[in-house]
């Protein structure tokens, strides 16, 4: 061919290491997509030497693209007809300025994500790299295109390298159960075979990206959780289930957003979000210890198995219902819960009597208002030490064991919920129930010093035994016990069964016995003679907590908060551990333009510490009921430009399956166009209106 001033050429030498199969394609495939991109450009090859005569911006390109086609082959990835097709795209859509010219051919196509049972997944598109890439570097990403663009393949590629890399530790797939238009309870089969059509997609990726005996282990284990929208939405408690804020207990469907609750630190968190649930299938669940609380199926638990333990393992995450029926290992208990890892912190409170002296005399002593305040000490360091917190008063034996405070006679100068108490009727009052740690501390100690003991036996730490006639010391005592962080067991010795004491006479009343074992650092008692021989004995070792049963309880009105906690977790009733958030998670969402912009805004508020969401959907196949909105048209309004939330927004020009179904794209756009309608609805009817943008 002659060169003409308006022509030019340009010639490219293949390296001997690669043949030329590969860069021409078999029987010439790949050089007939170029010639057919490039009708302008006269290419020719002889050898290993390729040459390029012609329009100069065609020939240009030409030679742009066997550069960028020599960078993806010597990184061992192929060059198929679909990747030269995009190669030639994304060029020609530089050189007409449609793109920045930051990311090249070469950069797209050599991205590997993810190698598994010999494929390489990466991205094909240059919308699809820099889709990949706003996942690396944001929290939430929105992937939103027609479907075939790869939006939930490459987001659970992008899970699974997550998952195996360590970022994560669990991930979670999740799809709105609305395409068929019925309602699951009336399809036939059970539960899992009712949702399976739906969440079926997500499946079948997973079985492309690991190895397929793996997957049931790793859902067994709650590592992966395949589940529908829905059911993300019942971590949930009863509205009366019992909630500690810094106030006291308050039922959990009370609480409001901004309110405070206790963290697992001990420490007040504020309420970031509160979702009633409607009406729920509830479970109990009960500790080893009797402790015990209500939740539905879907609550999630942190816990750790004694394998986790030794192998020191992070605590994992899993729903109620994903541990029931596997509660025992080799007959002992699975599941340990976390205990507080310091006291609780309420705020301070003034009190009428000082706290030890308090526990003193409620472990010995006598208030009934009609006469002096007594004890039945006979301990004289006791005696002592109530005299000591007590300034002018004086303990005057009477015989015996028994003793009476000189001084303090008028209610005011005692505790005057506690006038006309006898030993089975006493308690702790709440403004020592709920006072700062040293406060409830020294009640504590008080009770323990007078009517405690330490329990020593072989090759194993010390617990402490209390004893009480009094219901409601018993329970304060197990409160006070577990607010420092410990934990405590109880039961019942009829009063016949009981020892007699040294005035020989016979117990009218059962004994409530609580065993009790504090963290480290606790000390339970002042009385020298104890604290020696709990000392002496190794101290209390470490409270721990196990999941003891998980039983129905029936159904109730159902609500769950989000909390502020970097842990997510609250304290709930007995003290007991658990959140609602999602933490050190890779979280997807596909088909969201069938969620409602309540499912969306409490999807989005799932988000925990340390994980990830990624929102994938076809605002043009919206599937749900006439005058419901799309939750994935709206958030686009609301969060665009937030940050650290991204929006990737692919065309049919991304579409991976045939390529027929890009043309299909193009041409129901094109109707839309024309006709004036979105999502297939004219313009101007009321349905419009309510879908939102």
């Amino acid at each position: 061919m002659t060169q003409t001033p308006s022509s030019a050429r340009a010639q490219f030498t293949v390296p001997a290491k690669h043949p030329m199969v590969e860069v021409l394609g078999s029987g010439d495939a790949l050089l007939r997509v170029i010639e057919e991109a490039f009708p302008e450009a006269d290419i020719h090859v002889r050898g290993n030497e390729i040459s390029a005569t012609g329009e100069p911006g065609e020939v240009a390109l030409v030679q742009r693209l066997f550069d960028e086609m020599m960078l993806v082959l010597r990184t061992g990835a192929p060059m198929t007809e679909d990747a030269v097709e995009r190669s030639i795209a994304m060029l020609k859509a530089s050189e007409s300025g449609q793109g920045d010219g930051s990311e090249t051919p070469a950069q797209v196509l050599t991205q590997n994500i993810l190698s598994s049972r010999g494929r390489t997944i990466r991205p094909k598109t240059l919308n699809q790299k820099r889709y990949v890439d706003a996942i690396d570097k944001h929290t939430i990403v929105f992937g939103i295109g027609p479907a075939g663009t790869g939006k939930t393949y490459l987001a659970m590629a992008k899970a699974v390298q997550a998952l195996q890399s360590k970022q994560v530790n669990r991930i979670i797939l999740t799809r709105p159960a609305v395409e068929a238009g019925e309602r699951l309870g009336f399809l036939p089969g059970t539960l899992y075979e009712k949702i399976d059509p739906y969440l079926r997609p997500l499946y079948d990726a997973l079985h492309d990206m690991l190895d397929p005996d793996s997957i049931p282990r790793l859902m067994a284990a709650g590592t992966i959780e395949v589940a529908p929208l829905a059911y993300m939405r019942g971590r949930a408690q009863p509205r009366f289930t019992n909630v500690l804020t810094p106030d006291g207990w308050r039922p959990i469907g009370d609480l409001r957003v901004g309110d405070l609750v206790i963290g697992s630190n001990g420490e007040p968190t504020p309420v970031l979000g509160v979702y009633p649930q409607g009406e729920k299938d509830i479970y109990r669940v009960t500790a080893q210890d009797g402790s015990w609380t209500l939740c539905c199926g879907e609550h999630l638990w942190t816990v750790r198995t004694q394998d986790d333990a030794r192998r020191d393992k992070p605590w994992r995450v899993l729903e109620t219902q994903e541990m029931i029926g596997s509660l025992r290992a080799a007959h002992a208990r699975r599941y340990e819960l976390p205990l507080l890892t310091a006291p609780v912190e309420f705020p301070e409170r003034a009190v009428a009597m000082d706290p030890y002296a308090l526990g003193l005399l409620l472990g010995d002593g006598c208030i009934t208002g009609e006469t002096t305040p007594g004890s039945a000490t006979g301990d004289a360091e006791l005696t002592e030490r109530l005299e000591a917190v007590l300034p002018g008063a004086k303990v005057r034996h009477k015989g015996g064991v028994d003793s009476v405070l000189d001084r303090v006679r008028q209610p005011g100068e005692v505790v005057t919920e506690l006038i006309g108490t006898r030993s089975h009727t006493e308690f702790v009052p709440d403004d020592y129930l709920y006072n700062t740690a040293e406060v409830r501390l020294a009640v504590l100690q008080g009770l323990l010093d007078s009517d405690g003991v330490p329990v020593t036996q072989k090759d194993r730490t010390c617990r402490v035994r209390f004893s009480t006639t009094s219901i409601l010391l018993r329970d304060d005592v197990i409160g006070l016990v577990q607010s420092l962080g410990g934990v405590a067991h109880t039961r019942r010795r009829p009063a016949g069964e009981r020892e007699q004491g040294s005035a020989r006479a016979a117990h009218r009343r059962d004994a409530h016995v609580v065993d009790i074992r504090l963290p480290e650092g606790i000390e339970p008692f002042r009385l020298a003679r104890k604290r020696d021989k709990y000392r002496g004995a190794g101290g209390g070792g470490r409270p721990m907590r196990f999941i003891d049963s998980i039983e129905p309880a029936g159904r109730e009105e159902a609500v769950c908060i989000q909390v502020a906690a970097e842990d997510s977790l609250y304290v709930t009733q007995d003290y007991l551990l658990t959140h609602n958030t999602l933490n050190d998670a890779f979280i997807i969402l596909d088909e969201a333009q069938n969620t409602s912009p309540e499912q969306m805004k409490m999807f989005l508020t799932r988000l925990g510490f340390d994980s990830k969401i990624v929102i994938t959907g076809d605002v043009t196949q919206v599937d749900l009921p006439n005058g419901t909105k799309s939750g994935l048209r709206q958030v686009q309004d609301i969060l665009e430009g937030l940050d650290d939330v991204h929006f990737s927004r692919l065309s049919s020009q991304d579409v991976v399956r045939h390529k027929l179904v890009g043309r299909i794209v193009d041409a129901y756009e094109k109707y839309d166009t024309e006709n004036g309608t979105e999502n297939g609805t004219r313009k101007g009817r009321s349905s419009r209106g309510t879908q939102g943008k």
